[in-house]
């Protein structure tokens, strides 16, 4: 009689276990591998999820694409004035998303939903915001079309008296301001790395310095300095009288709280 080959059960290799997807159960008289260990803490901070982060990203980004759109749109008309609106949206868009980004790349521990600013500076901030599209929309277009005897653009005229050329020159003056605070705030969180917040910290974190050279050699509070202007030259851009000058009082007694908290604490 022919003999076959055979093997016995302890060297079977059936086809399921050979199959790199296939999942096999350890023998009733071998151990879990966790075993006798405590539970792990799977528990993902909610602030750092990537679903939110993406969440939050996504709509900052249609923001931008949306309101691009309609400055663009709006510009196909010399005389239209609009265009200030959305275009006033996009830089918060991209100011958002580059506090965000920016801290991913040099400080990733404070990578979190709170870095995008989105809530983190509280109602006032988004309130500001309201107003200054409020008075944008007044002044460019409900107050020249209803009551054109009022020049509510006087102000601007008076400060910087150019002659025709007055659009022109405070056009120029938001854009240099808008483009240099954003530059020296990013440069200022780049820097600084791990070591900037935004939030007032009330204890020193490990491996925390005071960071005194680069851009903190010229400017104490760069990040500071360069949102102050920044939100100037939004303003600017807009033709807002009242929320210039509104913002500039009430970023100045801002910071001015923050600067007076963080050397009493000095962490």
């Amino acid at each position: 009689m022919d003999s076959a080959s055979s093997t016995s059960p302890a060297e079977a290799s059936p086809l399921h276990q050979r199959l790199p997807w296939a999942t096999t159960t350890a023998p009733a008289n071998e151990p879990e591998p966790d075993a006798g260990r405590p539970p792990r803490n799977t528990t993902i901070n909610p602030k750092k999820k990537p679903s939110a982060i993406s969440l939050r990203a996504f709509f900052i980004g249609l923001a931008f694409g949306i309101s691009i759109t309609l400055t663009f749109l709006a510009l196909q008309r010399p005389s239209n004035p609009l265009w200030r609106a959305p275009f006033f949206i996009a830089t918060l868009t991209i100011f958002h998303f580059l506090e965000f980004y920016v801290t991913a790349l040099y400080n990733p521990p404070e990578a979190t939903t709170s870095a995008f600013l989105l809530t983190t500076n509280g109602y006032s901030y988004n309130v500001a915001h309201t107003l200054a599209l409020i008075e944008c929309v007044f002044g460019n277009y409900v107050a020249p079309r209803y009551f054109p005897e009022q020049n509510y653009l006087h102000l601007f005229d008076a400060l910087l008296p150019v002659g025709g050329g007055t659009s022109a020159a405070w056009l120029t003056l938001g854009f240099i301001l808008l483009v240099l605070g954003q530059a020296i705030r990013t440069l200022a969180m780049v820097h600084a790395t791990t070591n900037f917040n935004h939030l007032i910290q009330s204890r020193k974190k490990e491996g925390h310095v005071l960071v005194t050279d680069g851009i903190y050699r010229w400017l104490r509070h760069p990040s500071y300095f360069g949102f102050f202007w920044w939100g100037l030259g939004t303003q600017v851009i807009m033709r807002n009288q009242a929320c210039l000058i509104g913002y500039a009082v009430v970023l100045w007694k801002f910071f001015k709280f923050r600067i007076e908290s963080e050397s009493t604490l000095f962490v």
